[in-house]
């Protein structure tokens, strides 16, 4: 099994973080190949990062099509362009957010988020609204560290988000703690040592969700809201992103079984 864990911004030191926190998740035989995009935000920490960032997601989606990626994880905590690349892509797609609110509903029966900058709370509010997670989510908590702050040696990030976490617990009564971004994958274990209740990454948390999909054969639906983007034209500087006529989309079942092998 091959998933592309996709970061949607263009740090590279946190791809390299959020790729390790996938393979220490994933089983044997899984392959994780990590990436980011090209160009785009160095960070993503409001709507405007959001929004450009997410045609250099779909294009690494529309690159582990051809390259016969069994499943893939948006590794960013706003799931930007999440629906867009379930469109494109034939496998499952999972956000973090998404993976790790449900993962949390499995294990209490409430649980904060811990984020980054204030601003951002709006975001993590409206999925919490879209994926149905209201009655379980008891508060959404900003530390307002920067999320390069988390890249920085020498910063007081991971003291700042464990704070936040033991207060969470203590002010709040969560059951655990959702960590709300992808720079924080490595924080897992410290902090659930340090508070006593199940922390949760997102990043861990789709890829285990992705195995599970794939495991039971089931694919995103192409049928409705899902189905291939309509062929049409793209102008300008997006002329590359056009979609194609679905019968130039799929890999031969010969592609996508060597690539299961090469696992």
């Amino acid at each position: 099994m091959r998933i592309k864990v996709i970061n949607p911004n263009t740090t590279e030191s946190m791809t390299r973080k959020i790729g390790e926190a996938a393979r220490a998740a994933a089983a044997i035989g899984t392959k994780i190949v990590a990436c980011n995009p090209a160009g785009g935000p160095v960070s993503i920490e409001g709507h405007y990062d959001e929004a450009v960032s997410v045609l250099g997601l779909l294009d690494e989606v529309r690159k582990g099509e051809a390259e016969a990626m069994d499943g893939y994880v948006v590794a960013c905590f706003g799931d930007p362009g999440l629906l867009a690349c379930r469109e494109v892509a034939r496998g499952p797609v999972l956000g973090i957010a998404e993976a790790a609110m449900h993962a949390a509903a499995f294990v209490a029966t409430g649980f904060s988020i811990v984020t980054t900058l204030a601003r951002t709370r709006v975001i993590a509010a409206e999925l919490v609204e879209r994926y149905g997670m209201t009655r379980f989510c008891r508060a959404i908590r900003a530390t307002d560290l920067p999320v390069l702050d988390l890249e920085r040696e020498g910063s007081e990030a991971r003291r700042s988000v464990l704070d936040e976490c033991k207060r969470a617990v203590a002010e709040d009564g969560a059951g655990a703690i959702v960590l709300g971004c992808a720079g924080m994958a490595d924080l897992t274990a410290e902090v659930q040592k340090a508070i006593g209740v199940p922390v949760i990454d997102g990043v861990a948390a789709a890829v285990k969700f992705v195995e599970a999909l794939v495991g039971m054969g089931l694919q995103t639906s192409k049928v409705g809201d899902l189905a291939w983007p309509l062929p049409k034209t793209y102008t300008g500087a997006l002329a590359h992103m056009a979609p194609a006529p679905a019968t130039r989309r799929s890999p031969s079942s010969s592609a996508r079984r060597r690539g299961r092998h090469e696992a």
